[in-house]
């Protein structure tokens, strides 16, 4: 039944790797479980609702991306996009959370239209292959560098950003953590690293998701011998699963459906359904690209190939996610753990939303998994997607700049979209005023995104 389904065999993979490859998946994306709730309670939203939102849009989304397009890509509601939400639109612009639930509804409506008629698709066709590339190298250092800060290995400090120290910590933040609780989670973090590298080199099957648990592991023994000590106050909590409450679901009914008409019909109003469009639009592309080409899932005209059902997945969860009361669902970028554990059907996809619907019941478990234990996984998974860049082609210095910017703009600008923006920009205009725009065939949906990406800076 599974090979009718998901054709294992045709892809070069098989049950146990896809299954593994899924859980991995899950693994380094659940913590949206955690986050989620907690950024959008910052606008009056009920936390526990939020939790059964965002677990329930997750299997619906990843699910359909299993049955749809049949590739190992796991959706949730996306960081960055949550954080646009809470702070920007709702305590920022002065929205009801429930207005800002509205533009995201008529978001996935739009997104829907433009699948059903291929926009999204062929913005993705006309993308060049070296870019593409570029995208996926990009990709890497973005996840790369979120993996570093979320085990605190990188944090701010007067040159923007530093290695670790407690004094360093401590003044950037405002805080007085100690070696037991910020200390030795970095210590562990790059422990972590150090594994799950050992772990890849040996060719150990499920490296990655061995890391995770191993540096989890690895936590609870120090919480047990007292060298970690939990400090909820600054964000390190209990390692052990806490089933003080029991498994019950928390109730969807403080958010669920709670749209509010009022004030849509503004100017504002459409500059944040664009703001969500945008993002989404991009950052959802960009997965794709980058975490597809990594998996070798590009056709040789650098074309996916049943995007369409991947796209639509995608559009159908964000208009689900805002019914139930969270933020635009998207394409996760930790898809990459999964694909380099060998995941290349949806089998691994269908694994992934599982989880997220067992998550439902045993959220103490997965709530428990700490960033210092995932941020490996990402770290590693980034040098993957870095390798990437011996498909760039150096030698073509038209496309390698516009490449090379593409690849900065990711981790520097802290968006997918935006080095995409970027290297969009400065592919057109560097081969129209160079006099090769006819010799690169660029397509007039470049020149379009081009004067697009160009707009929204100016008005944005």
């Amino acid at each position: 039944m599974l090979e009718k389904l998901f054709k294992l065999r045709e892809h070069g993979t098989d049950a146990k790797t896809e299954i593994l490859a899924g859980i991995t998946t899950f693994m380094t994306m659940a913590y949206i479980l955690a986050v989620n709730p907690s950024v959008l309670s910052a606008t009056g939203m009920d936390q526990g609702a939020v939790f059964t939102a965002t677990a329930l849009a997750s299997f619906i989304g990843t699910m359909l991306m299993a049955l749809f397009a049949n590739y190992p890509f796991a959706l949730a509601p996306g960081m960055g996009l949550n954080v646009y939400f809470a702070y920007t639109v709702v305590l920022g612009m002065g929205y009801d959370w429930q207005v800002a639930l509205t533009a995201i509804f008529f978001e996935g409506l739009i997104f829907i239209i433009l699948s059903l008629t291929n926009v999204r698709e062929a913005i993705f066709n006309t993308i060049p292959l070296n870019l593409k590339s570029a995208v996926s190298v990009g990709i890497g250092l973005f996840i790369t560098f979120i993996g570093l800060q979320n085990a605190k290995i990188v944090i701010g400090g007067s040159s923007l950003v530093k290695l670790f120290s407690l004094k360093g910590y401590n003044l950037v933040n405002g805080v007085e953590a100690t070696f037991n609780d910020a200390g030795i989670t970095v210590l562990l973090a790059i422990i972590g690293v150090i594994i799950t590298g050992i772990l890849v080199i040996k060719g150990v099957k499920g490296n990655i998701l061995w890391g995770i648990l191993i540096t989890w592991i690895l936590g609870i023994v120090c919480q047990l011998t007292g060298l970690y000590v939990p400090n909820p106050e600054l964000g390190f909590y209990n390692l052990l699963p806490d089933f003080s409450n029991g498994l019950s679901i928390p109730s969807l009914s403080p958010i669920f459906g709670k749209f509010k008409f009022d004030g849509i019909f503004t100017f504002e109003f459409f500059v944040v359904i664009f703001a969500f469009l945008f993002v989404d639009l991009f950052d959802t592309l960009g997965t794709l690209i980058g975490v597809s080409s990594k998996a070798n899932m590009l056709d040789k005209n650098g074309k996916l190939p049943r995007i369409k059902g991947a796209l639509m997945a995608d559009a159908i969860a964000t208009t689900a996610g805002a019914i139930l009361g969270t933020t635009t669902v998207t394409t996760f970028v930790e898809s990459a753990s999964g694909v380099t554990e060998g995941g290349r059907t949806g089998l691994t996809a269908m694994t992934s939303a599982i989880l997220f619907g067992l998550s439902l019941f045993l959220s103490p478990i997965f709530l428990a998994i700490p960033f210092f234990a995932t941020a490996p996984a990402l770290i590693i998974v980034g040098f993957y997607m870095v390798t990437n860049i011996v498909n760039i082609n150096f030698d073509d210095i038209v496309e390698a700049i516009p490449c090379y910017i593409c690849i900065i703009a990711m981790p520097f600008f802290y968006s997918i979209s935006e080095g995409i923006s970027m290297g969009v920009i400065s592919y057109v205009i560097m081969a129209l005023f160079t006099g090769k725009a006819k010799e690169k065939k660029i397509s007039p949906l470049m020149y379009v995104l081009a004067v697009l990406f160009i707009l929204k800076y100016i008005f944005l």
